[in-house]
């Protein structure tokens, strides 16, 4: 077992030779990868990027703090809103990923403050309340989605002489590499510790000199700022928003996310959201088995794998690193 000296040590991303090496080759690897692949799996790709950042904000939330939120689709419909307006302004595409983000955030806090009463299923209804409201206002008043019209947003300019797609590609996945360099970076610093002791327990985290109220309502903004910028790029994506895209079953698509890719791990919002984009993609003619799949997978993660997929994946790392000493 490697020995950690420092705390600084332990901060450190890439603390191996080979673990950089093969960070680099996955980097590299999906950087050339557009050039040798079809546009169809080119469209998956950029999905699970966009997706990986709301289920990682999602994964804050709940795998590390501890609060459920059955409200994440009125978070995304929020951000893709906002940034449809802010985009339609003109103002530039930065400003509108942040507005979406900021937005989104300052809705996390509001909707936050019941958990500092509420817990468990109590503060889920709370908050799954928030999500259907959210969808009712938007779907009522036109003036903020176009109503069942819809909205149309500005997609990406192509840049760099590329095609629309590949440069929403590559964009993609700079932002999605930049909020997982975060999360991992917040996960370990104070503030993720603050955050897991919140879970563990919220009575000696207290004790410990943790302000309860901070820490759970920080988590909700930041849970929500990754969903904001989340449905910023989805509504970017796409080009086109309106409110039946953010039903309850938004909400239900990323809460399988965390759970079969792995609470309170990073790389479990990568996995998870490349579960629910790859199974409808792989499984596109047989429709109907997509929530026996789901459903089916949920279970099967619960009783035998806990930490999901990613927990999986560490685990083969890990007997691969002590082979053949077993």
């Amino acid at each position: 077992m490697d020995l950690v000296e420092s705390y600084k040590d332990e901060l450190r991303l890439i603390d191996k030779p080979w673990k950089g090496f093969w960070i680099g080759l996955l980097v590299l690897t999906l950087i050339l990868l557009p050039w040798f692949t079809s546009e169809d799996l080119l469209y998956v790709l950029t999905l699970i990027f966009i997706y990986s950042i709301g289920v990682q904000g999602q994964n804050i939330l709940i795998g590390y703090t501890g609060q459920i939120s059955l409200g994440q689709a009125g978070f995304l419909a929020i951000g893709a809103f906002t940034f449809g307006h802010i985009s339609r302004a003109g103002a530039p595409l930065l400003v509108g990923l942040l507005g979406a983000g900021l937005v989104a955030a300052l809705f996390g806090v509001l909707v936050g403050f019941p958990s500092l009463r509420l817990k468990g299923p109590y503060l889920a209804i709370v908050t799954l309340g928030f999500g259907i409201a959210v969808y009712q206002i938007f779907t009522a008043y036109e003036f903020l989605s176009g109503g069942r019209m819809g909205m149309i947003v500005p997609k990406l300019k192509p840049f760099f002489g590329l095609s629309r797609e590949m440069s929403t590609y590559y964009f993609t996945l700079l932002v999605g590499l930049c909020f997982t360099l975060l999360n991992y970076n917040l996960i370990s610093s104070y503030l993720g510790r603050a955050f897991v002791a919140v879970r563990d327990n919220d009575i000696a985290a207290e004790v410990l000199g943790v302000n309860l109220t901070q820490y759970k309502l920080l988590s909700f903004a930041i849970s929500s700022f990754y969903t904001g910028v989340h449905g910023a790029l989805y509504g970017m994506f796409l080009g086109f928003l309106e409110p039946q895209m953010f039903t309850f079953l938004e909400t239900i698509t990323m809460f399988i996310a965390v759970v079969i890719g792995g609470l309170a791990l990073v790389e479990g919002g990568i996995f998870g959201a490349a579960f629910v984009i790859l199974i409808p993609y792989i499984f596109n003619e047989y429709k109907e088995l997509v929530p026996v799949i789901y459903g089916a997978t949920v279970i099967f993660v619960m009783i035998f794998e806990p930490l999901g997929l990613a927990g999986r994946w560490l685990k083969i790392r890990l007997y691969f690193r002590n082979w053949p000493f077993r």
